[in-house]
């Protein structure tokens, strides 16, 4: 919901208008800022338009990080799994790869003992020979069958033994590759994940900082609205003190003198810039007209009509209202207009004036300085 607009009180013979500004001058801020967070935004200077888009590119960024980071967590958990997975299935093979060592050397010493009862029950020199000449075990294997001095039991058992251990060696030398190769994988898909997680942490700290930023931003461009509405009450009431003295030494000259000449008499509705102070910092609302939220012929509409005068909703229609004013005869509550009628403020002394920009931003004083002032049209003064 749209801020509620401050609201001084009219100022009384005893009481001026800066007098009723300082003691609102809390409220004032506050409102504002109130405003500024209905809006979704501060203020349309530019450097806090750039620090709002550029925090809106790091929320982003900081959105494909979180998502590039889940993925990677769930790959590196999908790794790890396979390592786990592998680990257990080496600690298996290592037990049968024992076991098979084991029955081989329990094998071997059967062999051999029968070997020994062969060669010790039988005096045979050609056995001998063949058992001698054996190069391998295998060959052994295929002497003693040559010879049957070997059941052919105690041979397939043997084989089966030998082929066995070579099975379970060869798998060991498999998962040992796999473990390395996947230990390898695991290492780099947590150090993506790392890199991810590093990366997510600094633009997190970028965005803190940007917010920052813009806070500074903000109290800063709040500072300075709440004293160029001091400066411009101030203005207002010496122009009230210079309008009276006019009128006087205007009686006094018309009494003194028979002659026609008189001095142009002041803008009548000087008071509509203390009406229009009230709602500063009300959030600009596209065809808004009311303390809810304006636009910036909505405001100056809403204004003028407080004193009883109607002005259309539309800035071209304004500008054919009263009449034209040169800019260095400016007097508070004329109308400004810039950007080739495609915007109006009002005049409130100070080379400024007081309008509600546009969407985004709240009702604000600005300086006819820069884009306002190399888009300036020109100026009405109301007169009835």
């Amino acid at each position: 919901m749209p801020a509620p607009p401050v609201r001084l009180p009219q100022a009384n013979s005893q009481e001026s208008v800066i007098t009723v500004l300082k003691r609102q001058a809390p409220v004032l801020v506050l409102a504002i800022a109130a405003a500024c967070v209905a809006a979704g935004t501060a203020t349309g200077d530019p450097s806090v338009s750039a620090k709002q888009a550029r925090a809106q590119q790091v929320v982003a960024q900081i959105t494909r990080l979180d998502g590039s980071l889940n993925r990677a967590q769930n790959l590196y958990d999908e790794s790890t799994l396979k390592l786990h997975v592998i680990e257990h299935s080496l600690k298996i093979n290592k037990v049968a790869l024992r076991a098979a060592r084991k029955n081989l050397h329990l094998s071997q010493q059967a062999l051999m003992q029968r070997l020994v009862t062969i060669y010790t029950s039988r005096n045979d020199q050609s056995t001998l020979a063949v058992l001698l000449g054996a190069q391998s075990i295998d060959d052994l294997v295929n002497r003693i069958e040559a010879v049957k001095a070997v059941s052919s039991q105690d041979v397939a058992v043997m084989n089966q033994v030998i082929s066995f251990k070579k099975a379970v060696t060869v798998h060991q030398h498999a998962l040992v590759t796999a473990h390395r190769s996947q230990k390898h994988l695991v290492q780099q898909r947590a150090a993506a994940k790392s890199r991810i997680n590093s990366q997510l942490g600094r633009e997190k700290q970028l965005l803190s900082s940007i917010k920052g930023e813009i806070a500074h931003l903000i109290a800063a461009d709040h500072a300075r609205q709440l004293a160029l509405a001091q400066a411009a009450t101030v203005r207002y009431d010496t122009l009230q003190q210079q309008q009276a003295l006019a009128l006087q030494q205007t009686a006094v000259g018309a009494s003194a003198s028979t002659g026609t000449a008189s001095v142009a008499p002041p803008s009548q509705y000087t008071g509509v810039v203390a009406i229009a102070m009230r709602y500063l910092g009300v959030p600009y609302v596209w065809g808004g007209a009311s303390p809810s939220g304006f636009d910036c012929s909505g405001l100056v509409m809403y204004v003028y009509a407080q004193v009883g005068v109607s002005l259309p909703h539309y800035t071209g229609a304004q500008w054919n209202m009263g009449v034209a004013v040169d800019r260095a005869d400016l007097q508070p509550g004329d109308l400004v207009f810039f950007d080739g009628l495609g915007h109006v403020g009002i005049y409130i002394g100070g080379n400024e004036f007081i309008h509600a920009p546009h969407s985004g931003d709240v009702v604000k004083i600005s300086s006819i300085t820069g884009w306002y002032a190399d888009t300036y049209v020109g100026a009405r003064r109301i007169t009835g």
